[in-house]
């Protein structure tokens, strides 16, 4: 889920530096084998000034690969490069990083003199609820022949590109749409990047208390949309929650038409009055919604399950969150957050050294 909002950001910053005139190159992760910080989509801009956005490792190649991309604005040519952190012997600019892992990065300069027009689709596309795909091709040598911005219902090519071009890069972003994943070929001395941008899912807070600003913050930082409803006026305003994807000021019955209720919203109820918890209940479990959670003790939550049927009860989380012994609204919010990562990803909380395997799945 991150991968849409930090494109986002970064395609942003793009049209505000193309409308500006000022250069910068975006290298995107394409390949990973072992264990690296980063997925595929991670991304990073080069700014021509030097300055970084973003990040494709924790920090141990964003210094090399910032004067990779800053070469590429220069020669405005896009690189492929490749790093491993495996090294034993300190031969990877004398750090030995010992990451054991090898990573793939497609370095590409903006804006693209064959594409005008392209960056700002893509903002459109990013700020919708769509999956879609940010598609390219490039020589060997790397001259950029393409980019492509394609949705499941059709595609929009920037610049002129020959039609075994087209045909080739929207296959490509057809078959990565369809397995919801990014792909990447070489093939007859042209790079293909087919980068899948999926719609984030939702977090909708029922109440806006303090306690639901910790909550808010950390969602919108770990990739989500976050709306926030409640019925109290001087709660739900943007100074309490800036980053808020939305605010809806009503009662739950009232407020129920303007939300997202479908399977990708997780919800926490935390309004911390029985009767508005309650009517919360009734708005959110007839939905697809995945998630729900409640906060308070055991016996409250028995009490509001009794308005709910009995099989819907199972998609409702009380007391919500995590057993990670923390106090305070912040550790509540890291618990409530940790359990809802866990169910999007349809995982079992863990320590870590006790995973077999990856800790990434393939």
């Amino acid at each position: 889920m991150k991968n849409r909002q930090e494109t986002h950001r970064i395609f942003q910053r793009l049209l505000e530096r193309e409308q500006a005139g000022r250069p910068a190159a975006v290298a995107v992760v394409v390949g990973i084998r072992g264990s690296t910080y980063r997925r595929p989509g991670a991304k990073l801009l080069i700014e021509d000034e030097g300055h970084l956005f973003g990040n494709v490792s924790g920090g141990c190649l964003e210094a090399d690969v910032r004067e990779i991309g800053l070469q590429t604005i220069r020669e405005k040519r896009a690189r492929m490069v490749h790093y491993d952190t495996g090294e034993e012997e300190d031969v990877m600019w004398g750090m030995g990083l010992g990451c054991k892992g090898e990573v793939d990065l497609l370095i590409q300069p903006h804006p693209m003199e064959q594409g005008p027009g392209y960056v700002s689709c893509a903002v459109e596309q990013l700020s919708g609820d769509q999956p879609f795909v940010l598609c390219s091709a490039n020589r060997e040598s790397g001259e950029l022949l393409a980019v492509a911005v394609v949705t499941s219902d059709e595609t929009f090519f920037f610049g002129e590109v020959e039609k075994h071009e087209k045909a080739a890069m929207e296959q490509l972003a057809r078959d990565a749409l369809k397995g919801k994943t990014l792909l990447f070929e070489k093939a007859d001395g042209v790079i293909r990047l087919a980068d899948v941008l999926l719609p984030p899912p939702y977090l909708l807070i029922c109440g806006a208390g303090d306690d639901a600003i910790p909550l808010a913050r950390f969602a919108n930082d770990g990739g989500f949309r976050v709306v926030v409803a409640d019925h109290r006026p001087a709660y739900v305003t943007q100074e309490r929650f800036p980053d808020a994807w939305r605010l809806v000021c009503d009662r739950p019955e009232e407020a129920a038409g303007r939300l997202p209720l479908n399977d990708r919203t997780y919800a926490v109820i935390m309004t911390h009055a029985l009767a508005h918890d309650a009517g919360w209940i009734r708005q959110l479990t007839p939905a697809a919604i995945p998630y729900i959670g409640l906060l308070g003790p055991r016996d409250r939550r028995d009490e509001i399950l009794k308005q709910v049927p009995p099989g819907d009860s199972d998609r409702v989380y009380g007391p919500a969150g995590l057993d990670l012994g923390g106090d305070g609204p912040e550790h509540v919010a890291i618990s409530i957050l940790s359990e809802v990562l866990c169910v999007w990803s349809g995982r079992t909380p863990i320590h870590l050294r006790e995973r077999p395997g990856s800790i990434h799945e393939d």
